[in-house]
């Protein structure tokens, strides 16, 4: 039996990592300390914490640490157990996507241009990272039409030149209609706009201009000075008005009521090459450094390519060990800086405003999902709760149901329920919904601020009329108004649409029904994995367990001496005697 105040009392005054544990011993919260005792023992005491941890803390069975020799090395195994556990009470970074780059084949006769999101140590010039592909695809684009490089992947020579020689979007190299000398001079000018040294290139094609007006080429002279307009405008395009520094993430937070946005620019060479956004749900009551402090540990965990200073208007509680770690992690010296005026603070503040206004027009395609699901369902009121269920099970045995819940449009993962069938002993689906929302149902209208909270706006059900028929069945006990809707599949498993109790099939946009896939896909999931916990531990237990006098341990020891429960009871007394130790 843990004892979580006599563990208190024998925590260590030193830095490390502790991990919450809920009573199925799943890790709930992970955090790191530069005085575990000290921080440990505030969970436990009556101080001013958030609902988010008053939470968390109700759900604690027992807690682990691990020492650290200093914060630093608590902050990188802090990031690593987060990653891996993806405990419910951390502040969680879902997106694990990596940058695309630019890459040039500088050791190539005859290089190429292309996108790729892999740094590889072979010799090849890399260039961004770049926020998204379309940014990246639009500059390598814009290199091959405006520098005339070749197209192909795999260069050789050819009998004739292929079409973008014609349609003049290549110089075609394979024909020998260009030295490899006037080539590389193409390849450098194009390091040179990838670096950002824009006024080299602006003067060396002012300077082939005229060589060609002096030639009178005055089809070069036009194709050179369209190329350089070009480039102007990519430039004026990509540069930031009055940004000095010329490696910078900056990061801008918004946040409303359930709902947080980050948007973080990426400046190199004093320009702007690229910005994303993040989201983080089901925050209401997280500090806006909180946010920031896990964003930064578990975004820049992962990357390769991190810059010299990162901008953010909060001052981080664990900046030092948060600007060693990077430090490190890279070679070089690594900052986070709290701007407080000039042109740094406007910078950080339009990242701010960024993520305010990405923060507001996803909130307005949330509201305009929830109004088009009210019309094509006709519903009286915005279906701002709605509810789904989904049965799990072989052969009628280890009966589970998942529940999950779409709140204002977005999967609530903290309303997640998971059910053991237990009135109905076979295969028998829409029984065991009926079931279910039959307890469910139980919950709300005998406690109504209970962990269920109020009555959902419309239930979804994942089958066809006989699932939706069980669900109807469990509402009318309770003489409740809720309208049932079948969620059906095709004939590959994916969300085919929405079935009414008449049967008939309501239409949906492209948009709505990819919400509802999503919701299904999610319930989908909790079922499964719940019915594959409950299968996995019924196969643990042995027969061992049903003898009197045989405890956890005993059954371990004999098991590990003798090798299986065939072979057990096979066993002589005295061997059994031996395996646990009583002979």
């Amino acid at each position: 039996m843990f004892d979580i105040e006599e563990e208190l009392k024998k925590l260590p005054v030193k830095p490390g990592v502790y991990i919450m544990r809920d009573k199925d011993d799943n890790i709930i919260y992970v955090g790191k300390a530069v005085v575990l005792r000290n921080r440990v023992r505030q969970y436990f005491r009556k101080n001013n914490k958030t609902k988010r941890i008053e939470n968390m803390v109700s759900l604690v069975d027992h807690f682990e640490y691990i020492v650290t020799d200093n914060e630093a090395e608590a902050l990188i195994l802090e990031c690593n157990l987060i990653k891996e556990n993806r405990p419910k009470f951390n502040v969680l970074l879902k997106d694990d996507k990596t940058y695309p780059y630019i890459k040039v084949d500088v050791k190539s006769d005859y290089p190429n241009v292309v996108m790729t999101r892999t740094i590889l140590n072979d010799g090849a010039k890399y260039f961004g990272p770049y926020a998204n592909s379309g940014s990246a695809k639009e500059m390598v684009n814009f290199i091959k039409e405006k520098f005339k490089i070749r197209q192909c992947k795999n260069f050789k020579s050819n009998q004739r030149a292929c079409l973008n020689y014609h349609i003049h979007r290549c110089s075609a190299p394979c024909m020998g209609y260009i030295s490899k000398e006037d080539y590389r001079k193409q390849i450098d000018q194009i390091l040179m706009l990838l670096e950002g040294k824009i006024d080299f290139i602006i003067k060396e094609l002012e300077e082939e201009i005229k060589e060609a007006a002096n030639k009178q080429d005055y089809e070069e002279a036009a194709y050179l000075r369209d190329k350089k307009i070009a480039i102007e405008q990519i430039n004026q395009k990509q540069k930031v008005s009055n940004i000095t520094e010329n490696d910078i993430d900056v990061i801008g937070l918004a946040k409303n009521e359930i709902t947080a946005c980050i948007e973080i620019f990426f400046v190199r060479k004093s320009k702007m090459i690229g910005r994303e956004h993040y989201f983080f749900n089901e925050i209401a009551d997280t500090s806006n450094e909180e946010i920031l402090s896990s964003f930064v540990k578990q975004y820049y965990m992962t990357k390769d390519e991190i810059p010299h200073k990162i901008m953010l208007k909060e001052q981080l509680e664990d900046k030092e060990a948060i600007e060693e770690f990077l430090s490190k992690k890279v070679g070089r010296k690594v900052e986070l800086k709290s701007p407080q005026k000039g042109e740094k603070l406007r910078f950080v503040e339009m990242a701010e405003k960024n993520a305010l206004v990405t923060l507001e027009n996803k909130a307005k395609d949330r509201y305009d999902t929830l109004m088009e699901l009210k019309k094509v369902l006709g519903l009286e009121k915005m279906p701002r709760k709605i509810e789904t269920y989904d049965i799990s099970n072989i052969s009628g045995t280890d009966m589970v149901a998942g529940m999950c819940v779409l709140q204002d449009g977005v999967v609530n993962h903290k309303l997640s329920r998971r059910f053991k069938i237990k009135t109905v002993f076979t295969q028998d689906d829409p029984r065991c919904m009926e079931e279910v929302i039959t307890r469910r149902l139980k919950h709300s209208i005998e406690n109504a601020n209970g962990g269920f909270g109020k009555l959902p706006d419309a239930i979804f059900v994942d089958g066809g009329i006989t699932q939706e028929r069980a669900a109807k069945n469990a509402i009318q006990k309770y003489n409740l108004n809720i309208p049932i809707y079948g969620m059906v599949k095709n004939d590959k498993h994916r969300t085919r649409a929405l079935i009414n109790e008449s049967r008939e099939e309501i239409p949906l946009s492209e948009e709505l029904m990819n919400v509802i896939t999503n919701f299904q896909d999610e319930v989908h999931k909790t079922a499964i994995e719940y019915h594959r916990k409950v299968r996995g531990k019924r196969m643990m237990k042995s027969s061992l367990d049903e003898i009197k006098g045989i405890g956890e341990k005993k059954k371990q020891a004999l098991l590990k001496k003798i090798g299986s429960v065939e072979k057990i009871k096979e066993a002589s007394i005295e061997e059994l005697m031996r395996s646990t130790g009583n002979y």
